[in-house]
């Protein structure tokens, strides 16, 4: 995934706070413990989201050393069945965002994701074998997408729609139908709003090098003609997706989604769309790592 869906943290009340690090602390544990230190490479905080959507229980943290600070021994480090599926899931998703990247790269520039797939591909196997479902639904819309771009789709609805059911089948099904239903609609217009924030982020590297951009053949080219269509697209998303979350109960999580999809969401927005995000991200990577 893209690091994108991340809470506003000066908004965060102090449990709220911590128990949100607690939780990606946990998530980073399940990967390592689950798939391999290379998994814990990738971990990111849209992983924690869905960590959070998968296990609603309040947090019972454990202590664990932390591998990227071996001096520290983390106090607060939820572990969960919820936080293992999003470990599963979101090897996954690294798994196949890395072949992607090989199959649009040429060989020299391709080789660094052909080596880290290579050294995620034993924790790739293992998850694939925990969620063969959700595994599958990955594979079939990469397909999907892989086509299109190979057609240049002028489209942004069919390019993001695809990469939005790709992220619904990321939540194991419950067995209640009001719940699933609720819970599908808010990843698919989550996943919805990440593919087109990544897409216009991606905007100039893009152009650069040629690469295939939905945004950029839409608008002929030129983007900033479409700028206020396309936040305004993001708004409509972010909107479905509020109200898909009120349908759900999320227990001890709720209010640290409810940040993230009303402040947290709309600010990471604002800073891609006015260029700042690359160097906010840096910057609050060195802060959290």
């Amino acid at each position: 995934m893209f690091g994108y869906v991340r809470p506003w943290r000066d908004e965060l009340k102090v449990r709220e706070n911590r128990d949100y690090e607690a939780l990606y602390c946990g998530v980073c544990h399940a990967l390592g413990k689950r798939h391999g230190f290379t998994a814990r490479m990738f971990l990111n905080y849209d992983f924690t989201f869905l960590a959070m959507l998968l296990d609603g229980a309040k947090p019972e943290p454990a202590s664990r050393r932390c591998p990227a600070r071996l001096w520290c021994r983390k106090k607060s480090c939820v572990l969960s069945a919820g936080v293992d599926a999003a470990a599963d899931a979101g090897t996954i998703l690294s798994y196949w965002k890395l072949r992607d990247t090989v199959a649009d790269s040429g060989f020299w520039k391709g080789l660094p994701a052909r080596l880290l797939s290579r050294l995620l591909g034993r924790g790739y196997r293992k998850a694939a074998a925990a969620r063969p479902d959700f595994d599958g639904a990955v594979r079939q819309c990469l397909r999907e997408l892989q086509e299109l771009e190979g057609e240049r789709c002028p489209s942004i609805d069919r390019t993001a729609d695809t990469f939005a059911r790709l992220l619904t089948a990321a939540a194991p099904p419950s067995g209640d139908r009001a719940r699933d239903r609720a819970m599908e609609q808010l990843l698919y217009h989550i996943g919805r709003w990440i593919y087109l924030v990544d897409a216009w982020d991606d905007l100039e590297e893009d152009r650069r090098i040629g690469a295939y951009n939905p945004i950029l053949i839409r608008f002929d080219g030129r983007p900033e003609e479409g700028r206020e269509t396309m936040r305004t697209t993001l708004r409509h998303s972010l909107n479905l997706a509020r109200s898909a979350m009120a349908l759900l109960e999320l227990g001890h999580w709720q209010g640290t989604v409810e940040n993230i999809l009303y402040l947290g969401l709309p600010a990471v927005e604002e800073l891609v769309f006015t260029g700042q995000w690359k160097a906010a991200n840096h910057t609050d990577r060195r802060k959290h790592t």
